[in-house]
Parts: C-alpha cells; sequence; structure tokens
C-alpha cells in the first residue's frame, strides 16, 4: 500500500513537470494576426501564405500565426490601430492615409506608430458590368446598379475618390449595393446589380466566377477626370488588367492602379517582424507559387516600390543582413 501511495505521488509529481513545462512553452509561444480581406480576394491568400511559413518555423521562432478574413484595406488599418491585428494587407495609399490622418482616418488622426513591412502584389481598380448594361466606360455608370463595396474595403475607398473628382454621390446609382466581395459575382450573375467594383491582383477569384457565368464586360478607368486624380494622388498609378485573363475580354483594359503592402505597428516587437520577413523571403520562390498574383514579386522591389511608411525595424534588420539596403 506504501509503495503504490509512493508511485502514486511520483506520477502526479511528473505530470505536474509535464504541465508545467506545457504551460511554459505555451506561454512563450507568441500568437500574430494577419488581417486580410474576403475568401475571394489575393489578401485572403498573401495572409494565410505568410502564415504557412511562419508557423513552419514555431517551434525555433515559438511564432504562430493566423490571417482570418476581414472587412479589407481601411479595416485592417483599424484593426492594426486597435491591436486587433497584429499586421495587415491593405493598398498603398491607405498606408499613407492612416499615416498622415487622411480620410477615411481624419476622426483617429495621423498613425505615427505605423510601419511597412514590404509590398506584395500590384492591384487594379477593375469595373466589371454585365454586358446586356451597356456600360462602356465609367460615366455610363450613372443611373446603374453597382455594387460600391462594403465599408472599409479599398475598392468602396478608392472609387468614392473617383466620385469625388467626378463631382458625384451614391445618389447618381439606381442602387449603391454594399455587397462584400465574396457576394458580388453572384449578384451580378443574378442579375441584382449591373456592375461590380474591386481593387485587386490578377487573376482574380471573383472576377472569374462572374465572366463565366454570364456574359460581362471590364469597364476602362480613364478620361480627364481620372487624369486629375493621378495628378493630385501620387499614390495611384495607371495600370490596366492584361487582356486574355477573363472569358470575354481579349484586350487590355486601362485602369488606375497601385501596390498592395503588409503594414504593421512600431509596438510589435523587432524580433516578431523579423522572424515574419525571414520565413517569406527565405521561402520567396515557394511563396510566388501559391498565387498567379505573386509569380513577378522581385526582393529589390518588394523592400521599396509602394512603402510609404517608414519600414519596421525588424524588417530593415533582415534586409541589411542580406545585404539589400
Amino acid at each position: 500500500m506504501k509503495g503504490k501511495s509512493l508511485a502514486w505521488a511520483l506520477s502526479a509529481t511528473l505530470a505536474g513537470l509535464s504541465l508545467g513545462a506545457t504551460s511554459a512553452v505555451q506561454a512563450d509561444d507568441k500568437f500574430v494576426t494577419i488581417g486580410t480581406g474576403g475568401q475571394t480576394g489575393v489578401y485572403y491568400v498573401a495572409g494565410q501564405s505568410i502564415c504557412r511559413f511562419v508557423n513552419r518555423d514555431t517551434k525555433t521562432t515559438g511564432i504562430k500565426c493566423n490571417a482570418p478574413a476581414s472587412g479589407g484595406g481601411v479595416a485592417n488599418v483599424n484593426g492594426i490601430r486597435s491591436g486587433e491585428f497584429n499586421f495587415g494587407v491593405m493598398q498603398s495609399d491607405h498606408q499613407y492615409k492612416a499615416m498622415e490622418g487622411l480620410a477615411p482616418f481624419e476622426k483617429e488622426g495621423a498613425m505615427d506608430d505605423i510601419r511597412a513591412v514590404f509590398s506584395l502584389q500590384s492591384e487594379v481598380f477593375t469595373i466589371l458590368a454585365r454586358r446586356d448594361a451597356h456600360i462602356a466606360n465609367f460615366d455610363d455608370l450613372k443611373g446603374k446598379r453597382v455594387n460600391v463595396g462594403n465599408p472599409g474595403s479599398g475598392q468602396r475607398d478608392t472609387l468614392e475618390e473617383i466620385m469625388a473628382v467626378k463631382g458625384w454621390s451614391k445618389k447618381d446609382f439606381a442602387l449603391a449595393a454594399e455587397l462584400k466581395p465574396a457576394e458580388q459575382a453572384s449578384a451580378l450573375g443574378d442579375n441584382n446589380i449591373d456592375a461590380m467594383t474591386y481593387f485587386v491582383g490578377h487573376p482574380n477569384g471573383a472576377i472569374q466566377e462572374a465572366t463565366t457565368t454570364v456574359d460581362s464586360v471590364l469597364v476602362p478607368v480613364t478620361g480627364e477626370a481620372i487624369d486629375q486624380l493621378l495628378a493630385e494622388k501620387s499614390y495611384y498609378t495607371k495600370a490596366e488588367i492584361p487582356g486574355g485573363v477573363y472569358k470575354g475580354n481579349d484586350n487590355p483594359t486601362p485602369s488606375i492602379g497601385g501596390k498592395a503592402v503588409l503594414t504593421t505597428s512600431a509596438k510589435v516587437s523587432d524580433d516578431t517582424v523579423y522572424a515574419l520577413v525571414k520565413s517569406v523571403f527565405d521561402n520567396l520562390d515557394r511563396f510566388k507559387k501559391l498565387h498567379p498574383a505573386f509569380k513577378d514579386l522581385k526582393e529589390e522591389e518588394m523592400i521599396k516600390a509602394g512603402l510609404s511608411a517608414p519600414l519596421h525595424d525588424g524588417a530593415v534588420r533582415y534586409y541589411k543582413e542580406r545585404g539589400w539596403m
């Protein structure tokens, strides 16, 4: 009996030590969250892909990463500001606007601690319309049923900037829908809207879905008002959607665009940012294969292009180690 009691005590002690060790490991783990976008968009793929490589190194770094779907670029800025997200994917213009406290962030004020990590794919402001809606250019959207995008999305913010230089308001549309990216294609196919908007890298799943389910056309975004916008807003550039990427759209479609950028806060530790950057750039060839929009990524461009906020010190450390800075 005495022997059994001794054995039980020893077992309990070992179990306690084991539990304590497990708890210690869990306490050392760092959980980071990346704000992305809708599940049909490239932002979501980007966040999931980054986490894929970060989580391969968890045993070494103690960092665990997740990348949930979110409302998009504006929502990701607000998530980083509030601490909901440690990182966020966003348009290059949102990084700039957040840093300067410009609309749609004027109420919150300038975000002094916003930091750039690296840029990703080029993005194009995209309008896709049902062919039977007879929308040949941006001005033809007047009086039509248009999805302007959910609040907090990049497409919504960019469309509102275009509308501002044209002197338009939502009242100029027969319907200004606020559908999320994942809801747009089916709404277009079901004839609930005449046109959908998206600020996205190409090829894109939602655009592919829409063009294969309904006869639809990509709409050029050009004209004097667009030229004025480009002159006033340096974070936008002329861009185009390549021809032949989507069914029924064989010719290139001119528009405006920018870069998708991974952004964080100075509050995130140097070691955490360094580990994330290292996990991506040490596996960049593999990363580039995870979505067609990533195939043309180049290290020298990713650490400079589209970055309108200061680089995080943790990212700088890695780039200097590689001799890129």
